[in-house]
């Protein structure tokens, strides 16, 4: 199974960010927790190379917290910083100060003047990352179509979330050519890549190897002694009519398992 969802309004998408980003002052950048690393995008990265970044390690609720603090130090440096968000309970007003923080140069610039000026933020990060969910939070109220699933935001449009600052929402957006399969599976795992597309049995399959090596207790807390779809579908009793274990039903249930934090908090890199 080769993995690879680039429709075309990621293409469109692209082209409305590389427009938009001449605006910006500060790129908030989000990206899973669970996938810290594969959720990086190169071309967003090549696209917002030269502002200040701000990295938002979304979802942290569901990811292995140890795990995602031994990463870090990729998300902080000159020019950029980082953020542990749930979308559930963190507080915005730690976003909003890392944002004056990373813009200082302009706010100091108008702040000679006796002028507040507007700082204005470009959302980007890979689809189901939890952008617009971050946005609403940001606006207080619902201003961005949400859903636990990729493609659901289409368009970009300018938001004011006070304070002196705007946001710009896109569209989540993976790459044309996704060259390593391990990272397309682990965008596949959390819900990035079209569910449509995916090969589930080959990819739970996947997902269990990494779990049996990585997690093994979480593994044996949620399935006992199975470790493969095999054992999982006899354990569960998932079997088509005259008894052949049903694969594909098992496959979906353990990655929604992964996915809804069933199997318990995970990072994978």
């Amino acid at each position: 199974m080769k993995i690879n969802w680039f429709p075309g309004h990621m293409y469109k998408a692209l082209k409305e960010i590389k427009e938009e980003l001449k605006k910006v002052d500060v790129v908030l950048y989000v990206l899973d927790a669970r996938i810290p690393l594969s959720s990086l995008n190169p071309k967003l990265d090549e696209l917002s190379e030269n502002k200040p970044v701000l990295y938002i390690l979304n979802k942290i609720d569901l990811a292995d917290e140890k795990r995602v603090s031994a990463l870090k130090e990729n998300f902080k440096g000159e020019n950029k910083d980082y953020i542990l968000y749930n979308s559930n309970f963190s507080k915005n007003t730690l976003i909003l100060d890392k944002i004056k923080k990373l813009a200082y140069k302009k706010v100091e610039k108008y702040k000679a003047k006796g002028v507040k000026p507007t700082i204005r933020c470009v959302v980007v990060g890979v689809p189901n990352s939890g952008k617009s969910s971050l946005v609403n939070n940001l606006c207080k109220k619902a201003k961005a179509v949400t859903g636990n699933k990729a493609g659901v935001t289409k368009s970009g449009q300018w938001l004011n979330v006070g304070d002196g600052i705007e946001i710009y929402d896109t569209p989540g957006t993976l790459y044309p050519n996704i060259e390593s399969q391990e990272i397309a599976k682990k965008l596949a795992y959390v819900g990035s890549v079209r569910d449509e597309v995916l090969e589930f049995t080959s990819l739970a399959t996947d997902l269990l190897s990494i779990l049996n090596e990585k997690y093994p207790s979480l593994i044996s807390k949620r399935y006992g002694d199975a470790k493969n779809l095999e054992d999982i579908a006899f354990l569960r009793k998932y079997v088509k009519a005259g008894g052949e274990l049903d694969l594909d039903r098992t496959a979906y249930m353990v990655v929604d398992d992964f996915r809804k934090n069933r199997i318990g908090k995970i990072t994978l890199d």
